[in-house]
């Protein structure tokens, strides 16, 4: 498109006020989905403030609030006298090799640069044996099946087994409160579509894992810290070997936020992805435990990708019965119920669970310890609190920030998770997530990467930075 061509980009906008909410949220919505999907490219420069705003019909406050809501999110980069243009990419390319326009979020994932160890994704890269195992033994199950397959809440036998997981918990639940879905990431949307609004206001804690972030956003919700005295539609937190800290929040401080929430009417989402991966060993009770009653307004989510291997796309939906049939109603317009195979392979490794747990856990906690010494010996200015948990570390910087740091990082040969990518309002310029799911060599071989773009590194530069897809 044209940059000077303001209607070429009213025609790109469409109907983009057609839906509910505050108009500045709709506006930045549309933008950035053009934006996203390299509709519009880097370095493009958008109308001023005035003269959209008169082009659309709206005051001028509504486009200003929608640039600085794109700003705060890295999509678009305002400067006094030079206007408002699409922020530069982080990423090396922007186009696939049939000069097809790629989602710059998914760029990490559909095309990994080469040469480069991607610290940017935190999910297992290889299927463990017990995984084969239970694929076997469930494509041994299907013998004789009569069938049709299209299971909207997902397969039997695996959403009793997760009702057994949470039984074992000390949460008593049935079949009928459990929803499948392909991956927590599915689970996310799901319940934004049925419970946010546009304009409708998601507390969340800072950091907090970012694919929630663009799932809210992509509802056109206004996402806040957990402290924001705001009354909100929704509640999303990640209390155990939370992603990315690796921190466990402590049971008084779970038991006044399940009271807040109760306090607030409000749904309270409890996302437990890697609330089996404790390096002690014990897995805190979910925050539904902690409520009274029928715990109505918590709900639980969780995933076999941190646990088993990131291609296992099985999660589910812990929540009341009307509920669940209502999320299965809008799964079913989707894609009418998730992969069999698999489910019955994620029910298997449920049962197995115990054995499954302890490898995993106990090469994470191994991982995690080399990682830590490696960081320590090599860049000792860098600081962190060693995770409970999970499989990153949440590391700050003395000076500069990370944004402007990866991009030398990356030409090093390691790419990087910034913080802005994890603060609901773009802050913790300062930190970065590492992951520590690499073998202990390339472990090493990362930090000894780390250190020499940190000897490189100015700490005076600060570009724009487009979000990354981040797991």
């Amino acid at each position: 498109m044209n940059g000077a061509n303001l209607d070429d980009l009213v025609d790109l906008l469409g109907r983009w006020a057609s839906g509910r909410g505050p108009l500045y949220l709709l506006l930045a919505a549309r933008f950035r989905a053009l934006i996203d999907d390299g509709v519009l490219p880097s370095g493009e420069p958008l109308p001023p403030d005035r003269v959209l705003a008169a082009r659309l019909a709206v005051g001028r406050g509504t486009v200003v609030a929608a640039y600085d809501l794109l700003q705060q999110e890295g999509r678009v980069v305002r400067r006094q006298g030079s206007g408002t243009r699409v922020a530069p990419l982080d990423l090396p390319a922007t186009r696939t090799a049939d000069s097809v326009v790629a989602n710059p979020l998914l760029l990490h994932i559909l095309h990994p640069p080469d040469g480069v160890q991607l610290l940017t994704c935190a999910a297992p890269d290889e299927p463990p044996a017990l995984m084969v195992e239970a694929y076997q033994e469930a494509a041994a199950r299907l013998s004789g099946t009569r069938d049709l397959g299209y299971q909207p809440a997902g397969n039997p036998a695996l959403r009793e087994a997760v009702a057994g997981y949470y039984r074992d918990r000390g949460l008593p639940t049935s079949p009928q409160e459990i929803l499948v879905t392909t991956g927590a990431q599915q689970a996310l949307t799901l319940l934004a579509a049925l419970l946010l609004a546009p304009g409708d206001t998601v507390l969340t804690q800072a950091p907090t894992y970012p694919g929630a972030l663009e799932v809210f956003r992509h509802a056109a919700a206004i996402v806040k810290p957990l402290e924001s005295p705001d009354r909100p539609a929704a509640i999303y937190v990640v209390p155990t070997a939370s992603n990315p800290t690796g921190s466990i929040m402590d049971p008084p401080e779970r038991r006044r936020l399940v009271g807040r929430a109760a306090a607030l009417d409000a749904p309270l989402i409890d996302d437990e992805v890697n609330a089996e991966l404790c390096f002690s060993g014990e897995t805190p009770p979910p925050l539904a435990r902690y409520a009274s009653g029928d715990a109505e307004h918590v709900i639980t989510i969780a995933s076999m990708s941190k646990l088993v291997w990131g291609g296992l796309r099985v999660g589910w939906i812990r929540a009341t019965a009307p509920l669940i049939s209502r999320l299965a109603r809008l799964r079913a317009i989707h894609d009418l119920g998730g992969e069999v195979v698999s489910q019955l392979a994620a029910a298997i490794l449920l049962r197995r669970l115990d054995e499954v747990r302890r490898a995993r856990v106990d090469r994470l906690r191994a991982d995690h310890d080399h990682l830590c010494t490696e960081l320590r010996s090599r860049l000792p200015g860098w600081t962190f609190e060693p995770a409970l948990g999970g499989q990153t570390l949440w590391v700050r910087i003395p000076r500069g920030d990370v944004d402007s740091f990866s991009q030398v990082a990356l030409r090093h040969g390691v790419a990087v998770a910034p913080g802005r990518s994890f603060d609901p309002l773009g802050g913790l310029a300062d930190r970065m997530r590492l992951h520590f799911l690499f073998p202990k060599e390339e472990l090493t071989l990362a930090v000894e990467r780390l250190a020499e773009a940190w000897v490189a590194y100015d700490g005076t530069r600060h570009p724009a930075a487009r979000h990354q897809l981040i797991v």
